[in-house]
């Protein structure tokens, strides 16, 4: 009896015992738990995606490639493959397959080490999440415990879901989509039962049965899934052999990153991990929905680079790129890869070409195999560098031996073919830099955003980065200060010399016009259209610094300024963006709105994260915003915006330069698209003689509104029912008579609009008594 109590004490011991080792290892497992317990819980390393306004892909930021795709978006010849290939029981068994193990078992002890794991798709999730790759007992004891548990949470598609999403299939591609997108340049959803078959061989050894590398080896790995697919009777003998023999074409669908749009990405990139942080942005998955329009992308950055190539031959030619002796011909020649069947003439595309024979018509080159001939006529431009001289001061280059030599390496455009001579024009890189910026003001969405020649070369964005004078593009602002403080289209004003003195820093300024003379009394819409800088600073002397200061931050520039009069001039530093941005309250006709990259961010999951919402503010009356737009539509057609008249539409804009010809502006709006124009050197210095706004940045403006105002119906700005429109004698600023000489149509706030006729008699016509007359208006 006694012992029979010991054995039952000693059962019971050991059964607690049993139960707690087992209670252990079970607890010891589960708290390496995948800690979702809900498929949504699922947040793996994804690729952020970042999409154009029109649903284009723009570009992806991201540390392991991985698409999110729910199993609808994944044919069901990739499932079928997949479980054929790694867990045909996978609907059947509970997480572990025993049979399996078994199996699995029996042929490790047979090798004498582990060599088969017999894992199902559940463990090999566990396994990917969670454990190290390890193969031990321990491991797999663990990855059994978890895998039971992880299937009473979620299920079976669920699983699945994860498993597609998550397993590495080589060449980079984290998941089914990606590894569609890398091997067949289609999405999952489009995968045929052959690519697929293939697809599915590839998780027992990604690198090893990687197509691009073995393509035998993947055929061959391939075959063994749709054999398993004819076992398993999931296909026919006639789907199998169909499959087996289909030719397979390996196409990646590429990352176009950067390969449009890059400095509109860059800015998006730096906004979203501002928001959102990095880890978030390279790894989050997130959904971008941008502003960006490819059309204005493309054609904004084609403007910009003609320009800015335009800008840099006018100041003539800066030598070869670099000069081979006889000896080294060779080497370089056969170093190009040229393939002339892609050689396209009018294309854009620019070569390296080697001068091998100089006369005074022109230049014989040869690249690679192919030969050519640079005319002197396409080196008229090549000048010795002189910024003291514009192009038209010199005579153009009739000779070619005066440019160019035997030896030289140059950059040349290809422009036609003529029998086997490649018939190419010189070509020079810039070293002036620019950026281009426009958005739709009515919204504030950004549709462009291109911040320098190349980004490649430069990450710097000369939108939003460069701060640059704007010369006498801030002059409107001025302006609209004048209007409120009395001042009317039809004001006179003495244009004529000034002298300040400093007594502090014992200096004196003499401000002049750009043209070095003046023009006596000038009605106040001449000076604006005619950017007369002398009628400017008499203006802001009477309107009072403060006044300008205040309504330039009013309409969003927050920067520094010093109480001088030479702002008005433009000679604070502004970025594009907040000079445009400043721009939007005339084309809005009183408020200004904050220009936007990014409209929408989603979660992988389609829930909604950041929506745009327009961030509108008061700044002008509409009165006066309209009467400064009715007179920059007067600086396109009759003064230093007048290229832009080619759009044969209403246009409002100003031009601006700083001294020097150091930096060229040009901002020009529509009612439904305003865009800004900044030209200069990163290096501050002259960028050559009559390199104004004018010439150096308005063509680059109107190049990129001709490629899109096709987009637009033509539109005018609505005029406020407060306006009214009368004739003004230009000479005067009264209403204009039948023998005015000058007459503008002129816009006025009710009520401050001239009531008196002009009618002056020959005799008064002297400047001196203008001036008498001015005084007596005044």
């Amino acid at each position: 009896m006694k012992s029979l109590k010991i054995f039952i004490i000693i059962s019971l011991i050991l059964l607690f015992i049993g139960i707690s080792g087992i209670l252990f290892i079970y607890f010891w497992a589960q708290k390496d738990l995948p800690n979702f317990k809900k498929i949504t819980d699922y947040n793996p390393p994804l690729v952020t995606t970042v999409y154009t306004r029109n649903g284009h892909v723009l570009g992806y930021f991201y540390k392991e490639k991985r698409f999110l795709v729910s199993l609808k978006e994944i044919s069901p010849w990739v499932i079928k493959s997949f479980l054929a290939a790694e867990d045909s029981h996978f609907y059947e068994h509970e997480g572990v397959d025993i049979v399996g193990i078994i199996r699995a078992a029996i042929k490790n002890i047979e090798a004498g080490t582990i060599v088969q794991g017999g894992s199902t798709i559940t463990q090999q999730i566990i396994k990917s999440l969670l454990l190290s790759p390890e193969r031990s007992y321990k491991r797999k004891l663990k990855e059994i415990i978890l895998a039971y548990r992880l299937e009473k949470y979620l299920n079976k598609n669920e699983i699945l879901t994860i498993y597609l999403n998550q397993i590495y299939l080589g060449h980079g591609a984290y998941g089914i989509e990606a590894a569609a997108r890398t091997y067949f340049g289609k999405h999952a959803k489009d995968l045929n039962l052959a690519e697929a078959a293939m697809l599915a061989g590839l998780p027992k050894a990604p690198s090893k049965y990687n197509p691009y590398n073995h393509f035998e080896l993947a055929k061959k790995r391939q075959r063994y899934v749709l054999k398993r697919l004819k076992e398993l009777k999931w296909i026919s003998k006639k789907q199998y052999d169909e499959a087996l023999n289909y030719h397979l074409i390996l196409k990646s669908s590429g990352d176009p990153s950067w390969q449009q749009g890059a400095y509109y990405l860059e800015e998006v990139r730096r906004w979203l991990i501002n928001k959102f942080g990095e880890e978030k942005v390279y790894k989050g998955g997130l959904i971008v929905q941008t502003c960006a329009d490819l059309e204005h992308l493309n054609a904004a950055k084609n403007a910009l680079r003609k320009g800015l190539i335009a800008s840099t031959k006018r100041r003539g030619f800066r030598g070869p790129l670099k000069h081979l002796s006889p000896t080294e011909y060779s080497n370089f020649l056969s170093k190009q890869i040229i393939q002339p069947e892609l050689l396209i003439p009018q294309s854009g595309e620019w070569l390296k070409v080697l001068v091998i024979k100089v006369k005074p018509k022109g230049a014989w080159v040869k690249f690679g195999q192919e030969q050519g001939f640079i005319s002197v006529e396409s080196m008229a431009w090549a000048r010795t560098p002189d910024i003291s001289k514009a192009p038209e001061d010199v005579p153009k280059i009739k000779d070619a031996t005066k440019v160019l030599k035997a030896g030289d390496i140059v950059y040349a455009s290809i422009q036609e073919k003529k029998d086997n001579l490649w018939i190419l024009s010189l070509e020079q890189e810039p070293e002036v830099e620019g950026a281009i910026f426009s958005l739709d003001p009515r919204t504030g969405e950004v549709l462009a955003l291109v911040g320098g020649y190349d980004f490649f070369k430069s990450q710097f964005n000369r939108v939003t980065q460069a701060k640059r004078q704007p010369g006498s593009a801030f002059k409107p602002i001025v302006y609209s200060v004048a209007i409120d403080k009395g001042f009317t289209p039809a004001s006179i004003i003495l244009d004529a010399p000034i002298v300040y003195e400093d007594k502090t820093t014992n200096s004196t300024w003499k401000p002049e016009n750009f043209e070095g003379i003046f023009f006596g009394p000038t009605l106040l819409r001449t000076a604006l259209v005619k950017s007369r800088n002398l009628v400017t600073i008499r203006i802001a002397s009477k309107i009072g610094i403060k006044n300008i200061i205040k309504r330039a931050k009013l309409l969003g520039i927050e920067e520094n300024f010093p109480s001088d009069l030479s702002i008005c001039l433009g000679s604070v530093p502004v970025t594009p963006w907040e000079l445009c941005r400043a721009y939007t309250a005339f084309a809005r006709l009183g408020t200004y709105i904050e220009p936007y990259l990014v409209k929408e961010v989603k979660n992988s999951w389609g829930d909604i994260l950041y929506q745009a919402t327009p961030q509108i503010k008061e700044a002008l009356s509409p009165d006066t915003a309209y009467i400064i737009t009715y007179l920059l539509q007067q600086v396109v057609k009759y003064g230093t915006g007048w290229r832009a008249k080619v759009l044969k539409r209403p246009v409002a804009g100003k031009t601006g330069t700083t001294n020097n010809e150091q930096d060229a502006w040009f901002i020009g709006f529509t009612p439904y698209l305003l865009t800004g124009v900044y030209v200069g050197f990163d290096q501050v210095k002259p960028m050559g003689k009559y390199e104004t706004g004018s010439r150096a940045a308005s063509p680059i403006w109107v190049n990129y509104r001709l490629a899109v105002e096709p987009n637009y119906p033509i539109q005018d700005f609505p005029k406020p029912d407060n306006i009214v429109m009368l004739k003004i004698d230009g000479q005067t600023g009264k209403l204009a008579s039948p023998i005015s000489k000058e007459v503008y149509l002129l816009p006025f706030k009710k009520g401050t609009e001239p009531k008196e006729i002009s009618n002056i008699p020959d005799e008064f016509n002297s400047n001196q008594n203008k001036e008498n007359i001015l005084k007596n208006i005044f």
